[in-house]
């Protein structure tokens, strides 16, 4: 039986570390004087990305950290650090450094690679969001677990493709203030989430202190 409040959770999670309105001003300065076809297929080739990215990290990710040796508590508290500092940065209206570096930026310049690199990877899909759904899939252990989170990453996607689509009429009414809003209200949850990640991980690594 599908779980939808623990769906919406994740999907709500997901989506505000994505913060995809947040990446409005990335993908409008890295689409500068593009054609409107050319900036539609950059946003339909970023959203198929970081479903695919997403979707991985929640089939695969329990077998990458088994290869690895963390264990789940662990990669929660690690997690839930990471997420927090993602969030701290958002409620300052800032790009995440765990996001994206000055490497990755001076890509921006190539249009072959922009839907790719930086925008869908690591600036969608970062850390964080894969983080996310690792910890959703341990949540979700079993097949059918797994396979019903491919529902928040399709919307969360869904969402990314339309935003993007959308980024010039968005960036013109929302402006920077309004931007910069959306993405502390994001960070705000995002932070809340990841109290609950760091304290799941912890019980989880001291039970008997914690109990």
């Amino acid at each position: 039986m599908t779980d939808w409040p623990s769906l919406l959770k994740i999907g709500i999670a997901l989506f505000a570390i994505v913060n995809p309105i947040g990446s409005v001003p990335v993908f409008m300065s890295a689409t500068s004087g593009w054609k409107k076809a050319e900036r539609a297929k950059t946003a339909k080739t970023a959203a198929f990305t970081v479903f695919i990215v997403l979707t991985l990290a929640a089939f695969l990710g329990d077998q990458i950290l088994d290869f690895f040796g963390v264990s789940i508590p662990s990669f929660q508290v690690g997690g839930g650090i990471l997420l927090m500092l993602i969030a701290i940065s958002m409620m300052h209206a800032k790009q995440s450094a765990a996001h994206q570096t000055a490497e990755e930026r001076q890509t921006l310049a190539e249009k072959e690679v922009i839907a790719i690199v930086p925008l869908s990877i690591p600036l969608l899909a970062g850390p964080g969001a894969i983080s996310n759904m690792i910890i959703a899939a341990q949540q979700n252990s079993s097949f059918a677990g797994h396979l019903s989170l491919i529902i928040p990453i399709f919307f969360v996607c869904l969402i990314i493709w339309l935003v993007l689509s959308l980024a010039v009429v968005i960036a013109n009414k929302l402006g920077t203030i309004g931007i910069n809003i959306v993405t502390r209200i994001m960070g705000l949850i995002l932070a809340a989430m990841a109290v609950e990640f760091i304290a799941h991980g912890l019980i989880g690594l001291f039970p008997k202190l914690l109990a």
